[in-house]
């Protein structure tokens, strides 16, 4: 084994060290390095940015879900969006309404929430939106294409349902 004098980086350990442990505490530094940044960027508290919502075909629950649901509720239903983490409130997991309701999925209640008219506390924030309004102006204010709209994300919703 190669031996040689090694100058640490605060010049006051000095000795004869094989060129392998150099190398595996450099290795051993730089992870510390590393985990010491990512939990710093980890401290940060993560924000919501608002995006302008797209139009989208009112006949689609699939589409609008997607559009509108996925980035809060995940693409699954389960509330892991990728905005989850950023929210005071966790998103509900829409794929266990039927369980949580008797196995009936509760059409009414969730046709509601959508609209604004059931008073749930995270929809109406800045964070969630209320998105009857949002439909309203997307379907030019004609109430038929509102609920066509809503009526076919809650049967998509009803869809993403636990067996």
């Amino acid at each position: 084994m190669k031996h040689r004098i090694v100058d640490f980086c605060c010049g006051e350990c000095y000795g004869v060290v094989g060129e392998d442990i150099v190398m595996q505490l450099r290795f051993v530094l730089l992870c510390a390095l590393l985990i010491t940044c990512r939990n710093l960027g980890f401290a940060q508290e993560p924000k919501v940015v608002n995006i302008p919502v797209h139009h989208t075909a009112a006949n689609s629950g699939k589409e609008m879900y997607a559009a509108y649901c996925a980035s809060c509720h995940g693409k699954d239903g389960k509330g892991g969006g990728p905005v989850a983490p950023a929210l005071k409130t966790p998103p509900a997991d829409l794929t266990v309404l039927a369980r949580k309701h008797a196995g009936k999925f509760p059409s009414i209640q969730v046709y509601r929430a959508i609209t604004g008219e059931a008073g749930i506390s995270a929809h109406g924030s800045k964070v969630m939106p209320v998105w009857g309004p949002v439909l309203m102006f997307m379907s030019h204010q004609h109430e038929s294409e509102v609920h066509l709209r809503v009526a076919n994300l809650t049967d998509y919703i009803k869809s993403l349902q636990q067996k």
